[in-house]
């Protein structure tokens, strides 16, 4: 009976029976992932809201190349008579606004910062502490979801964030029980979290925020710290991983970005999609159809919201 089983060799160029097994399962899917992605950055971090667009991307198109991990790193426990951030000149509540203001200007992530003068964030640990109940009870997306629409509450539209309504209903959100992490968060569960979280960042030698730090196998890795361009954190990776070259997943849709996000900033969108600013517009009425989305203004910025 003859052999069916033939294969001409690509490299070889000689054909004969192949060696191989009849039937081989494999996975053309997602490479290993090797890398973990420390995220070290506080809800609270104006520019860690400005690095959103770039990080968003950097995530979707390079994240199955590493398991990504947030750690807060504590920026504000509470005020006190002495300088809290003397580098910014931040010595009070009101001293936050104006450099909130400039940074949401520079990097166009829209920051309104009257809030601090007239109903000032006493200390960034109550969101942290419910970020860290809920990526200990569910999972690392949503607490990084919580984490978003925090700063979305906090930057954009004004909101103190660390008042247990306001936590409770950005929880609630979610789809979670808002009353009961954010009473979960409070008790000493929460604190005792957020403290493995402080080691965490002190032993991987972060001391601003953000500070994105990217380890391989071998312990070995890159540690890059302050908004960076999203080339830089590419490069980054085939550092740790010593690859000249990586494999970039497709941007997602634009409808599947803001089916899955919610709301998204022009700038978000610009990043994501390299395009101007001047052709946000037009590029959203391409890829949206009207039922699917509204269109609105804050602080000069365009931003659409999922209907």
């Amino acid at each position: 009976m003859k052999n069916n089983n033939m294969i001409c060799d690509l490299e070889t160029g000689i054909c004969g029976v192949a060696e191989e097994e009849d039937m081989e399962i494999i996975d053309f899917s997602i490479p290993e992932k090797t890398i973990t992605l420390y995220y070290v950055t506080d809800p609270i971090c104006s520019h860690c809201w400005a690095i959103e667009p770039v990080l968003r991307r950097f995530i979707k198109q390079y994240g199955d190349y590493f398991n990504f991990h947030t750690v807060m790193g504590g920026l504000l426990e509470k005020w006190h008579d002495g300088p809290i951030d003397p580098a910014n000149g931040i010595y009070k509540p009101a001293d936050v606004a104006g450099h909130w203001r400039e940074v949401g200007e520079y990097s166009r992530m829209p920051i309104d910062g009257t809030l601090m003068i007239d109903n000032p964030v006493q200390s960034s640990y109550p969101p942290s502490r419910v970020f860290k109940i809920i990526q200990k009870n569910h999972n690392e997306a949503m607490a990084f979801e919580f984490l978003r629409r925090a700063r979305e509450a906090l930057f954009a539209f004004n909101q103190n964030i660390s008042e247990p309504s306001v936590m409770i209903e950005i929880v609630n959100k979610l789809g979670l029980d808002g009353k009961a992490i954010v009473n979960e968060a409070e008790q000493l569960v929460g604190q005792q979290l957020l403290n493995e979280d402080f080691a965490l960042t002190r032993s991987l030698g972060a001391r601003g925020f953000p500070t994105i730090i990217m380890i391989n196998e071998e312990n070995k890795g890159v540690k890059i710290v302050g908004g960076r361009p999203f080339e830089y954190y590419v490069d980054g990776l085939k550092q740790v991983l010593n690859l000249e070259e990586l494999k970039p997943k497709q941007q997602p849709s634009l409808s599947a970005l803001l089916e899955e996000e919610k709301l998204l900033f022009s700038k978000e969108i610009e990043v994501m999609y390299d395009i101007e600013q001047s052709d946000v517009n037009s590029f959203i009425e391409k890829e949206l159809t009207l039922l699917t989305y509204e269109a609105k203004e804050i602080l000069g910025e365009t931003y659409i919201v999922k209907k």
